[in-house]
């Protein structure tokens, strides 16, 4: 089998640790010999053990190992965290061919992990589907690369162009099909954000009943703490963060985030939540907060749900996206989503 082939299948197995691995990257390794895939394994959790431990511990007969070319999505980890370091795992077991997809930006590995690996004489080729990796650890890479997290903006506009109708009020705009979706997004993103007009007139619980997965962290922007405390997000059932002008003590599962008035807002949100090692955010409303990051070029992808039939007589405009790329269109019951792209 072709290096191409084996890491493609390495690439499989890691996107099986979709939603679950987060702050971590996914990871996926495959160890051959003599042309047959003797053992396999990814990183199915945070904490749990890595993807080169699992494939390795899938190996019946571990005395194969040493003529065995190993391929792993990601560079072996070179440091003891909450697990001991994946390259002296190879080493240990006498592994002398390593494939790699792509380096590990992370201060704690960078290089440091194929520096272990040459030095106890493996034979080490990186690169082979290296944008293949960098697309699947987008949110991994960009957190690392950009110092903030992954942003992901989504919203449901009506056919003839409008987010909410003209009070504010809630107006349901995509269908079932787009609903359930939207909560399959959730289960995949480490935190999900909205701004007060969509905490006060949507009264989201931004959690995933509709798909089985776990619900993000919820993040509200309340500047001056307006938004009454019976309103779902405050309700204490999943991890809440408040990013607030004003002084206030945090509570059981709500944490309130005292920013700077004299310091633009986002910039500083961005900033914590890097501290708070959240890889990624979904951007879920409102108008204000979605276009406050487009025009502050703080986005990386946007998913936006057009109706095709529903209309409203006046209300407010959805945001443009003159500098996205629009990467592709599909119809999804009765809506069409548009994927966009920062240029």
């Amino acid at each position: 089998m072709s290096d191409e082939r084996c890491m493609q299948r390495a690439l499989e197995l890691a996107r099986l640790g979709n939603g679950c691995t987060s702050p971590n990257p996914m990871v996926g390794c495959v160890v051959v010999h003599d042309g047959q895939i003797i053992g396999e394994g990814w990183h199915k959790q945070h904490g749990g053990p890595h993807a080169e431990v699992n494939a390795i511990a899938s190996v019946e007969d571990k005395s194969l190992l040493p003529k065995s070319r190993v391929y792993v999505t990601l560079e072996p980890c070179s440091h003891y965290g909450k697990t001991p370091p994946c390259a002296d795992l190879l080493i240990s077991h006498g592994v002398k061919d390593v494939v790699i997809c792509n380096t590990d930006p992370n201060p704690l590995v960078a290089g440091r992990g194929i520096k272990k690996l040459f030095e106890a004489g493996t034979q080490v080729k990186v690169g082979v589907l290296e944008e293949e990796g960098l697309e699947l650890n987008r949110r991994f890479f960009t957190f690392h690369s950009r110092k903030r997290p992954y942003l992901t903006l989504k919203w449901a506009e009506t056919a003839d162009g409008f987010i909410a109708a003209a009070n504010y009020q809630q107006e349901q705009i995509s269908g079932v099909l787009a609903q359930r979706l939207v909560h399959k997004w959730r289960s995949e993103e480490q935190a999900i954000m909205v701004g007060s007009r969509t905490a006060l007139y949507d009264n989201p619980r931004l959690n995933t009943r509709l798909w089985h997965g776990s619900s993000p962290l919820r993040i509200v922007i309340d500047k001056n703490l307006l938004l009454p405390p019976h309103l779902h997000l405050f309700d204490g059932s999943q991890p809440t963060v408040v990013y607030t002008y004003k002084e206030q003590e945090s509570r059981e599962n709500v944490h309130f985030v005292q920013l700077r008035e004299d310091e633009p807002m986002l910039p500083q949100i961005m900033q914590e939540l890097h501290q708070r090692n959240v890889l990624s955010v979904m951007v879920e409303g409102g108008t204000f907060l979605l276009e406050s990051l487009l025009q502050a070029n703080l986005w990386d992808e946007a998913l936006v749900f057009k109706s095709l039939h529903k209309t409203i007589p006046a209300g407010v405009k959805a945001p443009g996206m003159a500098f996205g790329k629009l990467s592709s269109i599909q119809t999804i019951g009765l809506d069409q989503l548009l994927h966009y792209h920062n240029r």
